[in-house]
């Protein structure tokens, strides 16, 4: 019921907007004093991402969609043990194609190798995809349709996925929303912008350690936050910081462990034995840097390819 699933990969496709795509997005945060359960310890998780997006015009109505992600975490498993350090590595291979002045899909594979990177192996490989389905129903409003499904450490997963863009005609307000992923409200005051946001993550890693079982992390967590941001360089450079609550499940279990299917927020089959203790949510801290390119309102937006 906790698995809440996300691909840090499908956040630059979902943001584009009318009048921009983020091309890179850097992160950086900690959460403090998540506690174990049923024990006095605790620890706290450390995390950084790094996404590129490569969207390449091939003609009026196609575009060519690549590019890449990277995420660390480094987190205690176990209490009273060293911190483990988890990685995950993906790439994003797709086509952007527009049908006519409303209709237009985006249909994109995520392959990634995720485990602790001590020993890799084709155990570690993962392929993932999404499809989504966009309606331009007004020059400010855009709906959004689609399905992520993924392979990962603990069986197949699959999500819908619905949202929308929605800028208001003075350019200030601006709604982007992709349920059950990410949501995105913000106020934009010219040289700085204020928001909250939601973001919803789920991955798995591998845990491949010498003279020890084969395990792996089931990683799920709900970041809810409000930020400050400062747009510099015409926008094109945006510094956020944040601050919030995030729920940290990381869940460690045997290596073919597994459930029968997820879908959305359900796991089913899912007679798991947890290994190690729950951890709770707690607050956290986040520096982000993203370089957004501006389009022109004469040109044709990526987005709505």
């Amino acid at each position: 019921m906790k698995k809440i699933v996300f691909c840090l990969l499908l956040v630059p496709i979902f943001s584009y907007s009318q009048d921009y795509v983020d091309l890179f997005k850097f992160g950086y945060g900690e959460t403090f004093n998540n506690d174990f359960e049923n024990t006095s310890p605790s620890t706290h998780l450390e995390f950084l991402e790094a996404d590129i997006s490569l969207p390449l015009v091939l003609n009026e109505k196609n575009v060519f969609v690549t590019g890449g992600s990277f995420s660390f975490n480094r987190i205690q498993l176990f209490p009273n043990m060293e911190y483990t350090n988890l990685y995950s590595t993906a790439l994003k291979v797709g086509l952007a194609t527009t049908f006519n002045s409303k209709w237009s899909t985006t249909i994109v594979l995520l392959p990634k190798i995720a485990s602790d990177y001590n020993t890799i192996s084709s155990d570690d490989f993962y392929m993932g995809g999404y499809g989504v389905l966009k309606l331009k129903k007004r020059e400010n409003l855009i709906y959004r349709f689609g399905l992520y499904a993924t392979s990962e450490a603990f069986g197949f997963y699959a999500t819908p996925i619905f949202g929308w863009y929605y800028l208001s005609p003075d350019k200030k307000f601006e709604m982007d929303v992709s349920l059950p992923i990410a949501v995105d409200v913000n106020y934009n005051m010219g040289s700085t912008t204020v928001g909250i946001d939601y973001f919803g993550i789920g991955r798995s890693y591998n845990i491949n350690q010498e003279n020890q079982p084969k395990t792996y992390v089931d990683q799920s967590s709900l970041e809810f936050s409000g930020y400050f941001q400062w747009n510099t360089f015409q926008k094109s450079i945006l510094l956020r910081a944040k601050a919030g609550y995030a729920t940290s499940n990381n869940d460690v279990y045997a290596d073919g462990d597994n459930i029968d299917f997820g879908l959305a927020a359900f796991n089913f089959g899912d007679d798991r034995v947890q290994l190690n203790p729950d951890i709770s949510g707690g607050i956290f801290l986040k520096f982000e840097a993203i370089y957004r390119l501006q389009i022109s309102s004469k040109k044709k937006d990526p987005s709505e390819m």
